[in-house]
């Protein structure tokens, strides 16, 4: 098979080139384009799918809640017989190690017990008052939208998906999911499977750059847009919208910090900062991207992260040995190359760097440990997305930690480990993101009822947890001077 340059070509998206109406889909561990190819749906296309969309909805919400939540429970279920082939394809796709692909994959079809229960949950009725007297009562209901648009990113392409399509088809609506350019048979191939068992026109799937995005969410039959991305992405459909007012749940980048004081578990917070910066390639929107070290301890715990990193290998993500695999294009790669070699260049410490494989059409990059960061440094302050363990150290005082770990235009996630838990929860109380985990990574412990959600530049609304869940109806009261009927 060719080998493709993706810094060539025409109508070049986040390094993907797309060409004569098809999407040059690249494997990052070879560089070589896999087949078949996707094509992207053309503007005729794309409304006939809108057109369709807007026909099937009101038939849709017509269905009780009840009705909705168990064709949606079949969807997730239907996924399970395709689980091996979809892991494979997010693995040949984006370049994640097999046994990360498989372990989202099955997450996804998971949702479809408790996860699901709740979703539920949060669209039913509230009823307000009345009882035995014959008292007032109001009925707080939940109205659909109308079509929601999901754009999902790359790097989890079927992970993220359920989490914004599932609760805007519970509430009535119906979806047209926009997979990343960069994934785009991972996304179509979940989607597929989830649709199996809704009417015709409730969950379709649209192929394209951010051409075929803009055409999409600018239609006036769009009512609201869902997205999983970067913040400049996130500002540009803000834009689009705001002519409309059209309702928005954005879930955007982050710079999430550690702080680590000295009278923390070292060997924890040491496994867990190289565990969470180099998970999925470092290529997480909530990765450990900050480890701020208090400064008594540097050198015991730069030890400790090195032992740890060590034992990281890159290489071919269908190895069952590999614990990183390639990045996902030659765009990332290039970008973290220049964030370390800046830093490098500024005065950090390069405490290690990994083997990688050699080869010039592929992506891997090695595992990268870095010291004595500057807050002024570029990798300070913007996303990395790559497989760096970047760490840098505070005077140790409670002040000084959420300075450094509030010295961001991002605010997705942070973490802190002490093992003196009331100064750990007063200093997550400070720390200004939508989750803080004490002595943990805080999207795998938090309880399913959380919402997901950025501060300052991390995202706009938010989705998961109750709150999240309601994102994608709008509240009716319907009041009643007595009892509601039943």
């Amino acid at each position: 098979q060719p080998t493709i340059n993706c810094t060539a070509g025409s109508n070049m998206v986040q390094g993907v080139v797309v060409e004569n109406g098809v999407i040059q889909n690249i494997n990052p561990a070879t560089g070589q384009l896999i087949e078949p190819v996707v094509n992207v749906t053309s503007p005729e296309e794309l409304e006939n799918i809108i057109s369709a969309a807007n026909a099937s909805q009101p038939s849709w919400s017509d269905k009780t809640l009840s009705e909705r939540i168990e064709a949606i429970r079949q969807g997730l279920i239907a996924v399970e017989p395709i689980g091996d082939e979809l892991a494979s394809v997010i693995t040949e796709e984006m370049g994640k190690v097999s046994a990360e692909a498989k372990l989202e994959v099955s997450n996804a079809i998971g949702l479809k017990d408790g996860w699901l229960d709740m979703v539920k949950e949060a669209n039913e009725d509230v009823h307000l008052g009345g009882g035995e007297e014959g008292k007032a009562e109001s009925i707080v209901v939940r109205d659909p939208l109308g079509v929601v648009v999901v754009i999902s990113p790359w790097n989890f392409p079927a992970g993220e998906i359920p989490f914004l399509a599932i609760p805007a088809l519970a509430a009535g609506n119906t979806v047209i999911v926009k997979p990343s350019e960069v994934t785009p048979r991972s996304g179509e191939l979940f989607c597929r499977a989830l649709a199996s068992s809704l009417p015709e026109g409730v969950l379709q799937v649209v192929q394209g750059d951010g051409k075929t995005g803009e055409q999409l969410i600018s239609s006036d039959d769009i009512h609201m847009v869902a997205m999983t991305g970067s913040t400049a992405t996130g500002k540009k459909i803000m834009n689009v919208c705001s002519k409309k007012l059209k309702r928005l749940v954005l879930e955007l980048g982050g710079k999430d910090p550690m702080v680590v004081f000295k009278d923390a578990d070292l060997d924890k917070a040491a496994n867990d900062a190289v565990a969470f910066s180099l998970f999925n390639c470092g290529q997480v929107c909530c990765a450990v991207e900050r480890v701020y070290v208090d400064e008594s301890i540097q050198n015991e715990f730069e030890q400790k992260v090195l032992d740890v990193a060590k034992k990281y290998k890159v290489g071919n993500p269908t190895d069952a040995d590999t614990t990183i695999g390639p990045l996902a294009s030659q765009v990332q790669r290039e970008n973290i190359s220049k964030q370390v070699e800046a830093a490098v260049k500024e005065g950090a410490k390069v405490l290690y760097q990994s083997d990688c494989p050699d080869d010039r059409h592929a992506n891997f990059y090695p595992v990268t440990v870095l010291s004595s960061l500057k807050q002024v440094m570029p990798i300070q302050n913007l996303e990395t997305f790559g497989p760096v363990v970047a760490m840098s150290t505070f005077d140790g005082t409670e002040e000084a930690a959420i300075e450094m770990a509030n010295s961001s235009e991002f605010g997705l996630a942070s973490y802190v480990y002490t093992t003196d838990l009331t100064k750990g929860s007063r200093v997550a109380r400070k720390i200004r993101s939508g989750q803080v985990g004490i002595n943990c990574y805080s999207v795998l412990e938090a309880q399913p009822a959380c919402p997901w959600i950025g501060h300052k530049q991390s995202g706009f609304g938010s989705h998961s947890g109750m709150d999240g869940f309601r994102s994608f109806s709008v509240p009716k009261s319907i009041v009643f001077t007595t009892n509601a009927p039943k």
